[in-house]
């Protein structure tokens, strides 16, 4: 018996929707770029694997702002400037550079036209850890809410951000079916809050036996759409 239809949806983006990786690594080539232009010494002591490095050591300083990867990349950069005797001014441009090549993206095959199929049918909440910019992406408006875990304070897999969704949504948890990629911070998130869950497995990966097992599995986002055509269909209105 397939599981009843959702009243809506709430749908990761990184790795989801798009690779994340590429863009990253366009984000930081870009980043590069800017400071070997302004920021000369900065690029010097700090090449692109170095600052990944700082990054990763100012996220472990500060774990209160886990959830928040913007100030921990606007972090990084003024600890870089400031160890390389370049000026903090250069924060916010290095970050504007880094941020608008992290939201040129490019979309699984599937994923475009399977978010149009769904989004004609339910309300869907992006809700990420991430910080893409859906306007900026140019998928806003396929979205009736976008839940951030900067903007929640919270990152999944967390109760709360979970919950704030379904607020969000005018869903109760057992309304909701939440789609992602990532066992732990989607699915297993997705359980602990009472809400069932589709994993986006595109890569084949084996499930970890420690987690929750998913409602749903598909290979691509597509795979989803037509299995929720198939087994919860339009029915048209009665004359």
């Amino acid at each position: 018996m397939p599981l009843p239809a959702p009243k809506a949806l709430s749908l990761d983006l990184d790795d989801t929707l798009w690779p994340i990786w590429p863009v990253i690594e366009q984000a930081e080539l870009a980043l590069h770029d800017f400071l070997s232009e302004r920021c000369p010494r900065t690029a010097a002591m700090y090449p692109i694997p170095r600052m990944r490095e700082l990054r990763d050591e100012i996220a472990g300083m500060h774990p209160h702002l886990a959830h928040d990867f913007t100030v921990q990349r606007k972090l990084s950069l003024a600890h870089a400037l400031r160890a390389a005797g370049d000026d903090e001014v250069h924060v916010q441009g290095a970050f504007d550079t880094f941020y608008a090549a992290r939201n040129r993206i490019a979309f699984y095959p599937d994923a475009l036209a399977a978010l149009d199929r769904l989004a004609a049918r339910w309300p869907i909440a992006a809700l990420t850890n991430g910080n893409a910019d859906l306007d900026a992406i140019g998928i806003a408006d396929r979205f009736v809410a976008c839940i951030t875990a900067r903007g929640v304070g919270h990152a999944k897999p967390d109760a709360p951000i979970f919950r704030h969704t379904c607020e969000a949504l005018g869903v109760t948890p057992g309304e909701l079916l939440h789609v992602g990629d990532d066992p732990l911070l989607d699915v297993a998130g997705a359980a602990r809050a009472g809400i069932r869950s589709c994993w986006i497995n595109r890569r084949n990966e084996a499930w970890p036996d420690e987690l929750p097992a998913p409602d749903l599995q598909f290979s691509t986002l597509a795979g989803l759409a037509d299995w929720l055509d198939r087994c919860h269909p339009l029915r048209e209105e009665s004359a």
